[in-house]
């Protein structure tokens, strides 16, 4: 046998959620249900936000964004694993299953990026309201949104770069409901520390850059809000920012349990538990919390329903 890149798997088995076809009909009914409630949720906020003239400001350009990411995520995983859970078997070729990777991957770091802008522009607006046109400026926005979308592109092709230097040679069940590249590496016959661990700083390195951008603006609001003299303005400042705390606490408790903590400390199961929330039900919540806990979205929704009843 040829050594290097040479691949004799040609196809990977998705093993998927479970094996028992009861539970796996039960589970794909609640998935297609979070799946079809996440395109409807995710895709009616890029509408309000596109048609609404109201919500045309930096924070709602972040979110519009947000949603397509989440659309992203979740649809670059949900068809095949809801396709497993029928029980009709589910395999892909191996360059499907490199492109799912690398797709997943793209949209789960431009959120992390995504959500540290957010940050950010919560930062500018409530500690420096008189700059804030200046400093969140349309060619600043453009900017930091083109970067989170660079940003996932390149920790994605590191991950995928990774894979491609395997060799696949042996068992090509992959004990996951999605090509996640922690099973993929444990199904390498040619994997070294490098594989290993490149991707993993990658990742872990993006997470600290970005919760420390989360966490810096996040102390200066603090400190910000607390020195204001008028309750009503501490409420208001803070209302602001609840819903863009509750997406950043779901996101980061999750794919920080993946991608930092030990592989030995946690087991596939509870692996495959903690990826299906994060990259299915999350990107169903998150229009979810951004439109309950936001007079402007449910203002604008209201106006554009009340318009559309008009004619």
């Amino acid at each position: 046998m040829e050594t290097g890149n040479y691949t004799s798997v040609t196809e990977f088995i998705i093993l998927g959620l479970t094996e028992d076809s009861t539970v796996g009909a039960t589970l794909f009914i609640v998935f297609l249900g979070i799946y079809v409630v996440t395109l409807l949720g995710n895709g009616s906020i890029i509408l309000l936000i596109r048609s609404s003239p109201q919500l045309r400001t930096p924070m709602y350009l972040f979110l519009s964004h947000l949603a397509f990411v989440d659309l992203g995520y979740s649809s670059s995983v949900s068809p095949v694993m809801l396709r497993g859970l029928l029980g009709e078997g589910n395999s892909l070729r191996v360059a499907g299953c490199v492109a799912q990777l690398c797709s997943a991957v793209t949209f789960g770091t431009t959120e992390s990026f995504l959500l540290a802008a957010m940050a950010y522009d919560r930062y500018v607006a409530i500690c420096s309201p008189l700059l804030y046109s200046t400093h969140m400026s349309s060619r600043v926005c453009i900017l930091l949104v083109v970067m989170s979308y660079v940003g996932g592109s390149l920790n994605a092709w590191i991950f995928t770069g990774c894979v491609l230097g395997l060799t696949f040679c042996g068992p090509n069940k992959v004990n996951h409901f999605f090509c996640d590249y922690a099973p993929l590496l444990k199904l390498s016959c040619s994997h070294d520390f490098t594989s290993e661990i490149v991707p993993a700083a990658s990742s872990g390195s993006i997470i600290v850059v970005t919760v420390v951008v989360i966490a810096l603006s996040y102390v200066y609001i603090l400190i910000t809000v607390l020195k204001m003299p008028s309750t009503e303005g501490r409420h208001k400042a803070f209302s602001t920012c609840t819903s863009h705390l509750t997406a950043v606490t779901l996101f980061y408790g999750t794919i920080t349990f993946i991608y930092v903590m030990p592989k030995s400390s946690y087991s596939t199961d509870q692996n495959k538990v903690v990826s299906v929330f994060y990259m299915v039900v999350i990107p169903m919540l998150n229009p979810l919390i951004y439109s309950l806990r936001n007079k402007e979205v449910k203002e604008a929704m209201r106006k554009l329903m009340a318009r559309r009843h008009l004619f």
